[in-house]
């Protein structure tokens, strides 16, 4: 399942920071940023079920969308 979410990640150190932390949190799932988008979109290709309180941290805030 893909997930989208919001993010304030909108720098290389933030991105270098959430990097590490989705690596550890989603060793199974693919993602990628897209920071050129307004929205500094993460996108996530996932068979278990992502939610905004998985990726509560204190690197980057991140909104679901739909």
């Amino acid at each position: 399942m893909i997930y989208v979410f919001k993010t304030t990640v909108d720098s290389k150190s933030k991105f270098e920071s959430a990097s590490a932390l989705l690596h550890e949190l989603l060793p199974n799932a693919t993602w990628n940023f897209d920071l050129e988008d307004c929205d500094n979109i993460l996108r996530i290709d996932s068979e278990y079920e992502i939610s905004e309180s998985m990726l509560d941290n204190t690197i980057f805030d991140c909104i679901e969308l739909e």
